[in-house]
């Protein structure tokens, strides 16, 4: 069963999301929280797989709980109600493992919370090709790194492995999407992430949608 704490400061939206999802047979809400505080209280409390988490909240909100130091927190999924670029540039920037609104499906939702538990993102390709535009509007992202280029060029199966991680792909699904084993893809994995000199998974899909990679 995958574990989730879910923090949104409107009691509605949690009642809704929680109602949701416990009409899936493998993810359940297991606490809930007001805003980040509440959310540090209850993770002390309860073990999670995923944290549902929104953005914006009444004193301390998703961005802020994200940033706290010495906090720490289980894969997060940030949500919103709002096209908010700037958050979803902070919240990647900060580690959080997905982005999504909150009138996503589902089936979509629920996919997602599966891939993240698994080690995965929830970044479809609507929110990459948002990013896309906003980099070829203005400035970077936070965090990134002007006038970087790569260590080395990505192959084409490693570009095509990028493009899948940035669709919210796990490894696994990476694999079977493209008839290689589960262990193939990892290297896959640690090649980009070498190339493009960044240390996780959301950071590569930032620096190959700055390079144009993907």
């Amino acid at each position: 069963m995958i574990r989730v704490v879910l923090v949104d400061d409107q009691t509605l939206v949690r009642s809704g999301i929680r109602g949701l999802l416990d009409l899936t047979d493998d993810i359940r809400v297991v606490a809930e929280a007001e805003d980040g505080v509440g959310a540090r209280q209850v993770l002390a409390q309860h073990g999670a797989d995923v944290l549902l988490l929104d953005v914006r909240m009444p004193g301390c909100g998703g961005i802020e709980l994200l940033r706290a130091p010495g906090c720490a927190l289980p894969p997060a999924i940030v949500l919103t109600t709002f096209d908010d670029e700037d958050a979803l540039f902070e919240a990647m920037r900060l580690g959080a493992r997905g982005f999504v609104l909150k009138d996503i499906s589902l089936e979509r939702l629920a996919d997602g919370i599966r891939a993240v538990a698994a080690g995965g993102t929830l970044f479809r390709p609507a929110l990459t090709e948002r990013i896309r535009a906003s980099f070829e509007r203005g400035p970077a992202a936070p965090g990134a790194t002007p006038g970087y280029a790569p260590a080395g060029p990505l192959t084409q199966r490693e570009t095509d492995v990028l493009a899948l991680m940035a669709a919210g792909l796990s490894n696994a699904e990476i694999g079977v999407h493209l008839g290689a084993s589960e262990g193939t893809v990892k290297n896959h994995v640690s090649s980009i992430l070498s190339k493009l000199g960044v240390r996780d998974r959301v950071r590569a899909v930032l620096r190959g949608i700055e390079l144009s990679l993907i």
